[in-house]
């Protein structure tokens, strides 16, 4: 009787760690609740949908409305009501299928958006938000399968880089805002390094060596990588690397990425008499980011690592190369990489005729919160990857996508990190697909930090005649609804744009939230920045009792930034109409002084309007101004002013010409 006393207490302990509220368990098993679907078949047409390959879609609001768009490629482009799916609006554009995710920036930095796309047949486009096309170019005859955007110059502008998937050393443009080839570019046009196709979306923007200003890193399909300063010049290497017996090495692209260090530093190895193992880059993107949290950044990754011995060469493992900004592998902290991880595991297919080629971009993320970065990625192994700096794989890592016990292979996109229930442990989620002719199709997946599974639910069936489904692109999340919950978008292969609810996550902290970690697409954290708001008012020429109508816009290009606030104190000579507007935040009117406060996302920007009456007494010309002090939450308050003249009036120069002869 005691025995059965003591096991009845044990068990209903068992059953308090499990269901007592605020347990590690129960908290991880209540809150991650599954995906419930919200809307499929997004750009399909009444039979039938263009085939979704490796673009991830956009989220923003492309009008300022305050409602969010879906933005997604497949042959055609698509503006998609973010609340239903419906098409607002779609584009065919010079060039055939989009594999490079959608860029959404204030490219030429006026305050509004627009739209990237690069495709199939060499073309990249510019779109203004309206989805109207602003210019098209074709620099290449082949896919441009690489585009990604940033501010090269320090100047406010981005520029459009693209890359080319040909075997062709020539493999990179720069095109400013305006549609003109920037100075220094196309490259590789020189012979300071090794070049050819670009097979995925590999390029790099950011800053590399510390100079403030960001640097392009380009893996291609050959053992190095290159790396080009703004105008083209390239990144000197470490002097360990020079002067070697026929092999000088003083750039990124003329250093091989042998396995072996020593074969690295001279320069080449062994391949026609032995197995010897090197990198390829030709589908592996790079990231750049502060790896260990010291204020310098470093160059991630993934090299196809093969036996150059066999012919063909045969394929062994997928792994990460850590490089710094003098190409020297990274070793620092006692965190050694002169060697990389290997045998992470062998490809169990490389035919995209049997299931469409797993692509290993890397998504580098603090899972565990002790300030380092790991290193997650999907492999041509049917598994995701997650490697710590000790370059070890901890917990549940590696997570088996592929079961071979299904029947049919499954590989995974590229993943996106959030802490969707806030309680200081990112989840990761991603999509699948499956093998050609399974039938079958892929799912949504939902890890903990560990890499144990919490939700998977089967993303919809093929639409039409497909004979297999899932998603090859990496998903955005992004609240696109407005309640309090975050939704998830995925480009499928076969049933279109789809979107899923994620219940439970009010409050999340979204980390790594769409392919290459932003809609700029650069593999690297943005900053979070005010310094594109403005305000406006309207009229500016006003008089006595004329209505003034105030705007302030506030755009961030980067992480999201919390807890900012805007202060605008109205001129004693207008009187405020009672008006006052957001598009979200809270807001409030006391005495002439206008308060907002809220938080200020990336490609979400915030309109606050309101109207004021220019006063009767105000008879002869005076300056009326208006300013708005933004606080970023930061510790940077930027200073915004607009002014109307009351009683003012136009000057316009004359104009003067010439009379033609006859």
């Amino acid at each position: 009787m005691r025995k059965l006393i003591v096991i009845l207490m044990i068990l209903s302990c068992w059953a308090m760690v499990v269901l007592a509220p605020g347990s590690a368990l129960a908290v991880q098993h209540q809150l991650i609740q599954a995906p419930v679907l919200k809307w499929q078949w997004g750009g399909c047409y009444s039979s039938w949908c263009e085939t979704g390959w490796y673009s991830s879609p956009a989220v923003a609001d492309l009008d300022g409305d305050g409602t969010m768009e879906v933005i997604g490629g497949t042959y055609t482009v698509f503006i998609l009501n973010g609340e239903d799916g419906s098409v607002q609006r779609s584009m065919d554009p010079p060039g055939s299928r989009v594999w490079p995710g959608i860029v959404v920036a204030d490219v030429d930095g006026d305050g509004d958006l627009e739209i990237v796309t690069a495709h199939g047949d060499g073309y990249v486009n510019l779109f203004d938000h309206n989805g109207d096309l602003v210019w098209s170019r074709k620099p290449a005859s082949n896919e441009l399968r690489s585009l990604a955007v940033a501010d090269l110059g320090g100047d406010g502008e981005m520029e459009i880089v693209v890359g080319q998937a040909l075997l062709n050393k020539v493999n990179v443009w720069v095109y400013e805002p305006n549609g003109n080839i920037r100075p220094g570019w196309p490259q590789l046009a020189d012979n300071e390094g090794s070049a050819a196709g670009i097979y995925n979306n590999n390029i790099s923007l950011g800053d590399v060596d510390g100079d403030g200003v960001s640097e392009v890193v380009v893996p291609s399909d050959t053992i190095t990588i290159c790396a080009y300063e703004p105008d083209g010049t390239h990144l000197a290497t470490n002097a360990m690397y020079h002067d070697q017996p026929g092999h000088d090495m003083d750039h990124w692209g003329e250093v091989p990425a042998y396995v072996d260090l020593a074969y690295e530093i001279q320069g080449y190895g062994p391949c026609y008499t032995e197995f010897t193992a090197r990198a390829n880059f030709a589908d592996g993107p790079a990231n750049i980011v502060d790896v260990n949290g010291d204020g310098v950044n470093e160059v991630v990754a993934i090299g196809n690592v093969h036996n150059c011995h066999t012919s063909p060469y045969t394929d062994l493992y997928n792994t990460p190369y850590i490089l710094d900004a003098d190409r020297s592998r990274f070793n620092t902290g006692g965190f050694d990489w002169t060697t990389p991880p290997m045998n992470t595991g062998a490809p169990i297919s490389e035919n995209y005729n049997v299931i469409e080629s797993a692509m290993p971009n890397p998504v580098t993320m603090d899972l565990d919160g002790d300030g380092n970065l790991e290193i997650l990625y999907a492999s041509y192994d049917g598994r995701m990857h997650a490697f710590w700096l000790d370059k070890t794989e901890h917990d549940n890592w590696p997570y088996s996508i592929y079961h071979a016990s299904e029947g049919f292979y499954r590989f995974a996109s590229e993943p996106v990190v959030a802490d969707l229930d806030n309680d200081g442990h990112p989840e990761v989620l991603f999509g699948s697909w499956v093998q050609k002719g399974s039938h079958r199709t892929g799912k949504l997946h939902i890890l903990d930090y560990r890499g144990n599974p919490l939700q998977e639910v089967d993303l919809p069936p093929a639409y039409g005649s497909p004979d297999w489904n899932g998603a090859l692109a990496a998903p955005t999340l992004a609240n696109m609804d407005g309640d309090a919950d975050l939704e998830i978008v995925l480009n499928t292969a076969h049933s279109g744009f789809v979107a899923y609810d994620l219940p439970g996550s009010a409050g999340a902290r979204i980390l790594w939230g769409t392919g290459r970690g932003n809609n700029q697409r650069t593999g690297s954290f943005l900053n979070g920045s005010l310094e594109q708001s403005q305000v406006h008012v309207s009229p500016v020429l006003p008089g006595p009792g004329d209505i003034l109508t105030y705007s302030i816009h506030l755009e961030n290009p980067g992480p999201i930034l919390k807890s900012v606030h805007v202060t605008d104190t109205l001129s004693v000579d207008v009187s405020y109409l009672g008006d006052l507007w957001a598009s979200s935040g809270i807001y409030s009117e006391t005495g002439g002084v206008i308060t907002w406060s809220g938080n200020v996302g990336p490609l979400t920007p915030v309109t606050i309007t309101f109207s004021a009456a220019v006063g009767g007494h105000v008879t002869t010309p005076l300056a009326l101004f208006n300013t708005a002090l933004i606080d970023d939450g930061l510790g940077h308050v930027l200073t915004r002013q607009a002014v109307a003249i009351a009683n003012g009036f136009g000057v316009y120069l004359p104009f003067i010409g010439t009379t033609p002869s006859p």
